[in-house]
């Protein structure tokens, strides 16, 4: 291919003369180049993260300004040469004898029960009994019966690392970089063990944990896990009405927590709120140095429950009984309540080893919390492939983070898009040394393409794992791999093991619309508390091409040329404009183009008198913009007027600080439709 740039533009983008000129010249040397290898070239040769980021953007717009979308969406980054050859997948494949991933997930598909088979036992789990077969045959989808007959406890499975090997690394707010062994965490997590033992937690019971992620909160979900209970997990970020309903809906019989909560100079409440809520008796542990409240009677210190010297024996368990609770984003009326069995651990550890090629020694960070799926899939993933969970105490939206994240020398760092997009507008993790990691991984809503080229670019280049999936299937049904060129904002597989189907309104094939899991796979959720399953999952769903039966799951899905997926929000949140179906967060990719606008959140609303639905955005505004809501709305409609549609007419734009979001930080747009239409009645 022909280059087509411009000496000059390149040098107004920031690029030294004499650089440019060099670029030019060595790249009319290398014209018959596809666009691809132009790129990789560019982007591993040419490009550092010192560049401005508009200079990446625009080589990586003119090199693929011609690009044809069927062969898929235009790659950021490709393996490099070797590269494939060192993956866990290729190891999978080699012992398969197989020659492509494509094949791979073919026979993963149709061979599901010995894929599973097969990627146990490269995890190293640890059975006290072993199973009889890998899947009840007499099981339906529904509910599969994992590891008939096997009795484990998947505590046993995280503890496979060297003793002496990091199992955690840390940084508490200003202060050094520290590091806990896999021997030490064992030992602390037994210490947890033996003292709920002597208060009478054992198996069933169910113990919740409502505090930050921290070193002593891993060490209490796995000794909770390690005696035959269950971890409630609740977000440090619920008012009391929350956490009063979580702990009614888990049935926790005691509460980990902590006195207050960090940010910065700041000290939040966080006991406060666990004792309005009605908690059962809680340990609680001290921010700083010391507690600093006074504990209600039949509460204790973290020191004085951890007062003896004490070890326990892991309890050996059935596959389907529960470790954790976790609850799904509920907005009005009870949360769903999804139990996730000992099996559950397994589809968190594989998508770790498989997708996000997780290794021993790798350092894996990912700012979250155990309220949220991803704080025990971080755990799981991380200890069961014997590599190093990175904590960092700070805010990840700071530069100390980033400063972390090199000193800790991560290897694979987790994101959602909105952190990204902060990191973007602030700039504040240019000119850090991030050549430590190997990969990203996003998740937890939709990505902006601008925003994760950006995130590649601040490492030199390297993949960025796109990761959708849920609570109730604990991991990812949609994803990407490092064996496979990397889009922004694009999957480029389904899981390996998962199979999906995409169907249109009248329940047809198509490529773009509803998306449906073909199930069996581990990881399927098989059970609600307060809930009917099968009703939430399986009632009244389509068959798929073979007339197999489907599992809903929501999400709304493009199938893109060369075996790629864009994702389009939830089906909920698809909106109806003028006739044409367009989701919400296509609005909102174009909506947040808008200079000076820094995120949007885009939904449909019934006109006073009835009527068609209108379109209605709340916009944040970068920081010192000011806009009234005309002017707003003026800029909004010409930009989705010009790069979607004309008949998309916004009837309203309104300025917001910020927007409404669960724990997982997935934007509540119900919120802002009850919000807008009790404002219109006021």
């Amino acid at each position: 291919m022909v280059l087509s740039v411009e000496l000059g533009e390149l040098i107004r983008l920031g690029m030294a003369s004499a650089e440019a000129e060099a670029l030019m010249e060595d790249a009319a040397s290398r014209q018959s180049m596809s666009a691809g290898e132009c790129w990789a070239w560019i982007s591993r040769e040419v490009l550092k993260p010192a560049h401005s980021f508009a200079l990446h953007r625009y080589l990586y717009e003119q090199i693929f300004a011609n690009w044809d979308d069927g062969q898929g969406p235009p790659p950021a980054w490709t393996p490099p040469p070797g590269y494939v050859e060192t993956t866990n997948i290729h190891r999978f494949m080699r012992d398969l004898e197989l020659s492509s991933y494509a094949e791979l997930h073919a026979w993963s598909l149709a061979n599901r029960e010995c894929f599973w088979e097969r990627l146990i036992d490269y995890m190293g789990i640890c059975f006290s009994e072993p199973y009889s077969r890998i899947r009840d045959p007499e099981s339906g989808v529904e509910a599969p019966g994992w590891l008939a007959d096997a009795r484990l406890n998947i505590v046993d499975s995280c503890f496979g690392g060297d003793e002496d090997a990091p199992a955690v690394v840390y940084q508490p707010e200003g202060q050094p970089l520290q590091r806990l062994s896999y021997g030490e965490l064992r030992a602390l997590t037994e210490r947890v063990a033996g003292s709920l033992k002597k208060l009478g937690i054992g198996v069933g019971d169910a113990v919740a944990i409502d505090m930050p992620m921290t070193v002593e909160s891993i060490a209490i979900y796995l000794g909770i896990v390690k005696v035959g209970a269950a971890v409630v997990g609740i977000a440090d970020s619920f008012v009391p009405v929350e956490i009063e309903t979580r702990l009614r809906l888990g049935g926790a019989k005691a509460v980990f927590t902590q006195d207050l909560i960090g940010r910065g100079a700041r000290r939040l409440p966080l006991y406060e709120k666990v004792v309005e809520a009605g908690a059962p008796p809680a340990v609680v542990l001290p921010c700083d140095d010391d507690l600093a409240v006074s504990l209600r009677e039949g509460d204790m210190g973290w020191e004085e429950f951890l007062e003896d010297e004490r070890e326990a024996d892991s309890v050996p368990r059935p596959p389907e009984d529960w470790v954790n609770i976790l609850f799904s984003s509920g907005t009005t009326g009870d949360p769903k309540a999804i139990p996730w069995t000992q099996t559950t651990p397994l589809k968190c550890a594989g998508d770790g080893w498989l997708h996000h090629d997780i290794r021993p020694g790798d350092v894996i960070a990912w700012p979250t919390s155990l309220g949220w799926m991803m704080g025990p899939w971080l755990i799981y993933a991380s200890l069961i492939n014997r590599a190093t969970i990175a904590l960092s105490y700070s805010a990840p939206t700071g530069r100390a983070f980033g400063r972390f994240v090199r000193d800790a020398q991560v290897s694979m760092l987790g994101v959602v898009p909105s952190l990204v997009k902060i990191w973007r507008s602030s700039g504040c993790m240019e000119g850090l040394d991030w050549s430590g990691i190997k990969a990203f991984s996003s998740t937890g809503e939709g990505s902006n393409s601008e925003d994760m080229l950006y995130l590649m670019m601040l490492a030199g280049y390297k993949p960025v794992i796109e990761y959708c999936g849920g609570t109730e299937i604990g991991g990812g049904y949609i994803t990407g791999t490092v064996v496979q060129p990397a889009s922004p904002a694009t999957f480029s597989t389904p899981a390996l093991g998962v199979d999906v189907h995409i169907v249109d309104d009248q329940g047809e094939g198509a490529d773009k619309g509803e998306l449906f899991i073909v199930p069996p796979s581990i990881g399927l959720s098989d059970s609600l508390i307060g809930g009917d399953h099968l009703e939430v999952y399986f009632d009244e769903t389509p068959t798929g091409p073979e007339g197999e039966g489907l599992r809903r799951h929501g999400d709304e899905m493009e199938r893109l040329g060369g075996g790629y997926f864009r994702a389009h929000g939830r089906v909920d949140d698809t909106m109806n404009l003028n006739g044409i179906k367009v989701s919400s967060s296509e609005i909102e990719r174009v909506a947040a183009t808008v200079e000076g606008v820094h995120e949007v959140a885009a939904i449909a609303v019934p006109p006073a008198g009835g009527g068609p639905k209108e379109l209605v955005l709340y916009a944040v505004l970068e920081e010192g913009m000011e806009l009234s809501s005309r002017a707003l709305k003026m800029r909004l409609q010409r930009s989705i007027r010009d790069q979607l549609s004309s008949l998309f007419i916004v009837e309203d734009a309104v300025p917001v600080e910020s927007l409404p979001r669960t724990a997982s930080n997935k934007v509540m747009r119900r919120v802002l439709r009850r919000e807008y239409a009790e404002g219109r009645e006021g």
